[in-house]
């Protein structure tokens, strides 16, 4: 496959050749700010859509697949802006962990321990990703939650055009669009219960992923609106540390046990796939 490259010469140029990305992601943040915030109540919980979802739905039309307005290299262009976009948001993160440090401190190491959480998922999600029939895109899509941090991980160890970094889009994607949907409704299911103390769950909503912890935050803020600054710093915290932290844990520990893995239960379940693959094709 032949090599695609975005190195320019200068900005004009880079302009010229991705001015329809760039006016494209203008009008989507337009349209979607322009609809705002849908809540849906739902048994206990409400599911709350917000902007995010509606700009990455259009993004998802707009793509090779469907109303082909962008074409392969103009994706694979976009991709590559993603981590620049992101990091102003990563840094308004620590402003805002760094304004409620006391509460942030009270917290005590459980900011720190939370991390290992997100380990355990890779022993269910590895096995099922190989049996719908991914290779290295497992690795990628399973080492972790997959948010902004770990799109950068993965595109500096593996490299930008990589089965690893594709993976590990695809999940940041996927989880953008059902992640939102899913937190927002899981916390206001779990908050009403009355098991866990309002800080807690600010807490546990900062797991890595921005618009995730938004989405729960915003939620828990409106249920709790005597504690919703103390709950936004909490998880604003949560969000910076798992950053941090789950960079290192991702290096040493998530990457290198799903490649463990990878090598133990791939020759095992690829054959099953492929058989079942093989079947439904008949």
């Amino acid at each position: 496959m032949k090599q695609q490259n975005y190195m320019y010469s200068g900005v004009g140029e880079r302009l010229k050749k991705e001015w329809k990305i760039y006016l494209a992601a203008l009008i989507f943040i337009i349209i979607a700010d322009s609809i705002g915030q849908i809540k849906v109540p739902l048994g206990p919980g409400t599911l709350i859509l917000f902007p995010i979802f509606y700009s990455i739905f259009l993004g998802i039309l707009s793509g090779p697949q469907i109303l082909k307005i962008f074409k392969k290299p103009e994706v694979k262009a976009a991709s590559k802006l993603v981590i620049v976009c992101i990091c102003p948001f990563i840094a308004k993160l620590g402003i805002n962990a760094g304004a409620s440090i006391e509460t942030v401190i009270s917290a005590g190491p459980a900011l720190l321990l939370q991390e290992f959480g997100n380990l355990g998922t890779i022993f269910l999600s590895l096995p099922i990703a190989l049996l719908l029939g991914l290779k290295r895109e497992a690795v990628g899509a399973c080492h972790s939650i997959n948010r902004e941090t770990n799109l950068a991980l993965m595109q500096d160890v593996f490299g930008p055009d990589s089965a690893e970094a594709r993976g590990s889009l695809s999940i940041y994607i996927i989880g953008g669009m059902v992640g939102t949907i899913f937190f927002g409704f899981m916390a206001t299911v779990i908050a009403s219960t009355g098991l866990f103390h309002p800080y807690s769950l600010g807490m546990a909503s900062g797991v890595g992923a921005g618009i995730m912890m938004a989405t729960a935050t915003a939620t828990l803020s409106e249920m709790f609106p005597a504690m919703a600054d103390q709950i936004s710093a909490l998880a604003s915290a949560s969000e910076t540390i798992s950053g941090i932290d789950g960079i290192y844990m991702a290096l040493f520990v998530g990457i290198p046990l799903c490649n463990w893995l990878y090598r133990k239960l791939e020759p095992k379940l690829g054959p099953i796939h492929d058989k079942i693959a093989k079947k439904g094709y008949r």
